[in-house]
């Protein structure tokens, strides 16, 4: 009891950096102890942490040491895993309630440069208006160089509250030089289908312009009202249009609930997609549900992708494709199949997101383009025989251009105002129009059920 009591009276006087190395030691030798047979390394974080806070030429912050540990140990497993700090933590909550503030776009990081990527600016988001582009890549936030972040830690500086501003640093695709944007943070309600182009009352028009017998739906993302955005429009659609064209370029992915929704409407019976863990273990399948919601049509499918249709995206167009609902048009996907899970940490102050599972198409191929994938490798959705397009560099900058103008019409309007027409040639987007090929030719054919749903 005495010794107990020395003991106490000991720590009571210690200085609060000691005493934090000391419990710290303490919990990583306990937690090395009671799992001794699978990790023999915790004794010597501990170790590494004391010997960096006795040597080290200035003094340290032990929170810091102590996240920049974890930050390095999980980064380091894939692109998609990482360690979330305490605020951080609060934030991602927000995130997952959708209730927070930002600047409207879906973050990754390049696997090139190490740096946060823009798969996708929200349309009419601040992102979007201030000039962010699919394919920027982030090199700084706020004047702070984003060489060491991680894509989670990024995403937190990016946020923040409705109304402050934060500052970009970005080199756009072809660009040599980077360029600062000042955007203005805010909460945006987006929607996740769109049209071809907006009529006089603000509403979408989900047929070609030039086009009218074919349906046109722009899938911005997959979240919770996809699948009843998807099924409004097709019930506008679907009684007068010849053909359907599901455009999921630069959409970067979203709730995997969602996806399986989607596909549930076109998919009478059958897998949609499965998720697989370590070893290939089955950890789930989902498959269609025989309801009353199919939607059942004859008229035949194009889905059109690109390098930066990921995750969810990739799901529904994969699904669609091995179950020959539709074809796919344009590049290969991107190859981001993976689970992740929030783990907290710390009684809840704290997680991490870690990959714990893959998705697996209907046709049992992989989804995922892990670290040493090459092209030759399984992954992602590639587009069907003779239905593969790929945009030069001028044709990329001219699509983006022509994307913007389209979704941010009243916005273009307002700038025309002031600017003087310029002779430029119209921009053909050569992979749409591939896609309006492929039904033409199904229109020649003789006519027969294109779809299982229809079946």
């Amino acid at each position: 009891m005495a010794l107990h009591s020395t003991i106490l009276q000991t720590a009571l006087h210690m200085p609060p950096r000691n005493l934090t190395v000391i419990v710290l030691a303490i919990i990583l030798s306990l937690a090395c102890y009671r799992r001794a047979s699978r990790n023999r390394y915790a004794a010597t974080i501990a170790e590494a942490m004391g010997r960096v806070d006795d040597h080290f030429v200035e003094s340290v912050d032990h929170r810091e040491l102590f996240e920049g540990s974890m930050r390095g140990m999980i980064r380091q497993l894939d692109p998609y895993s990482g360690y979330v700090a305490e605020e951080d933590y609060k934030r991602l909550l927000e995130s997952m309630e959708q209730q927070f503030g930002g600047v409207g776009m879906v973050v990754d990081m390049d696997q090139d440069s190490g740096r946060p990527l823009i798969l996708s600016p929200q349309h009419d988001s601040p992102a979007y208006k201030a000039g962010i582009r699919a394919g920027d890549v982030i090199w700084a936030i706020d004047g702070e160089d984003t060489a060491d972040l991680d894509r989670d830690a990024a995403i937190s500086r990016i946020r923040g509250e409705p109304g402050s501003s934060v500052v970009l640093t970005v080199l756009s695709v072809g660009a040599t030089d980077t360029k600062d944007l000042s955007i203005e943070r805010a909460i945006i309600p987006v929607d996740s289908v769109m049209g071809y182009s907006r009529r006089s009352d603000g509403s979408w028009d989900f047929r070609l312009a030039d086009r009218p017998e074919i349906g046109y739906l722009w899938v911005d993302s997959f979240g919770e009202e996809t699948g009843a955005e998807i099924k409004k429009a097709l019930d506008e659609l679907l009684p007068e249009v010849e053909g359907l064209i599901f455009d999921l370029r630069r959409n970067a992915g979203g709730l995997l609930s969602a996806a399986v929704e989607v596909c549930d409407l076109f998919v009478s019976d059958g897998p949609i997609v499965t998720i697989k863990g370590r070893d290939g273990r089955l950890r789930a399948e989902f498959v269609a549900d025989d309801h009353d919601d199919l939607i059942e049509t004859k008229v035949p499918i194009a889905v059109l992708v690109d390098h930066y249709s990921a995750s969810a995206a990739e799901i529904f167009a994969a699904c669609l494709q091995d179950h020959g609902l539709a074809k796919v048009v344009g590049e290969r996907s991107w190859g981001k199949g993976t689970v992740q899970n929030v783990i907290e940490l710390e009684g809840g102050r704290s997680a991490m997101r870690l990959t714990t599972a893959t998705y697996w198409r209907p046709s049992g191929k992989n989804i995922h383009r892990s670290r040493k994938a090459t092209e030759e490798d399984e992954w992602g959705v590639s587009p069907d025989e003779g239905l593969e397009v790929s945009f030069e560099e001028e044709q990329l900058q001219q699509f983006l251009a022509s994307q913007r103008a389209r979704f941010s019409a009243p916005i273009e309007a307002a700038e025309a105002e002031e600017k003087p027409e310029t002779e430029t040639p119209p921009f053909v987007d050569i992979q749409l129009e591939k896609a309006i090929d492929y039904l033409e030719k199904q229109w020649q054919q003789p006519a027969e059920p294109v779809t299982k749903a229809a079946a």
